[in-house]
């Protein structure tokens, strides 16, 4: 029996609509400054769509977008005018950046509580610690489609192929929260396919097309696909999602599954770091 697909288009549709409701009677609207550096094309996509889905949620929006040569201390600048600045309460910084600016230098320049992104190091040491405060929006939104077609962690053997910051290492450690056993793969794992094999759930974030074949896949897994490479003007992730389907019990679609997700989960946070916000005053 073929695998059933995640829809996570329907799936953050369901949490924006939530959010939209909540925002609804806010006097004070959630406010989000994304910052744009140079004229990457996916960027430029994906600053779009984040503005787009915060000005549908009731959302105050501001967008930055600044030219490539622009001058590390004039972009960090910016960003220590926003972290004082009472309208807003979520700064995103979309990456990646041009090689003349340290992004780890950006990235904790980010006041931790208005890091929505969850990137600043005083945040990833709050989530590894088991004190999570704003968890990076793609790992949150991974365990949270897991969740939602009610799929067992506790106890199952998960698989991450990706070390990043940004997934691998943080929705490894959401995981080992929850109670799952994880292994995380990279390029100098010795036998990827015999790792593979073992989970339960698999998840890919590594951005190579067709990476994961059917013959790495465990019969009835669940396989989360994170990753996304554009090729001949399509979108394809790193799994072989026609044949892998075939074998797997639940499925996600390139593109529709982890994405949208993503976007409502940035949602979520910039709505969790304005209640703070206000809390702490």
């Amino acid at each position: 029996m073929p695998a059933k697909i995640i829809d996570g288009k329907a799936i953050a549709k369901k949490i924006r609509e939530k959010i939209k409701t909540e925002v609804g009677s806010m006097k004070v609207k959630p406010g989000l400054a994304v910052i744009r550096v140079g004229d990457d094309p996916a960027s430029i996509v994906y600053v779009n769509s984040k503005e787009k889905a915060c000005l549908e949620a009731g959302f105050y929006s501001e967008k930055y977008e600044l030219k490539e040569d622009i001058d590390e201390s004039d972009l960090l600048k910016l960003i220590n005018k926003l972290n004082k600045d009472k309208k807003i309460h979520g700064i995103l910084i979309q990456l990646p950046l041009p090689a003349h600016i340290s992004q780890h230098k950006v990235l904790e320049a980010v006041s931790p509580e208005k890091d929505v992104d969850g990137f600043n190091p005083v945040n990833f040491g709050r989530l590894l610690s088991g004190n999570k405060y704003l968890v990076p929006a793609t790992p949150k939104g991974v365990v949270r489609l897991l969740d939602e077609i009610g799929v067992k962690i506790a106890g199952r053997n998960v698989v991450v192929i990706g070390r990043s910051n940004i997934v691998g290492k943080p929705v490894a450690v959401l995981l080992l929260e929850r109670d799952a056993t994880v292994t995380i793969c990279h390029s100098k794992t010795k036998d990827l396919v015999e790792e593979c094999k073992k989970a339960d759930i698999l998840i890919s974030a590594v951005g190579k097309k067709g990476l994961v074949t059917k013959d790495i896949v465990k019969k009835d897994a669940v396989i989360i696909d994170v990753g996304i490479t554009k090729s001949d003007g399509k979108l394809y992730g790193d799994v072989d999602f026609d044949n892998v389907k075939k074998i797997a019990s639940w499925i996600t679609p390139v593109p529709g599954g982890v994405g949208p997700m993503t976007i409502a989960m940035l949602l979520e946070n910039t709505l969790f770091a304005k209640r703070k916000i206000e809390e702490n005053k």
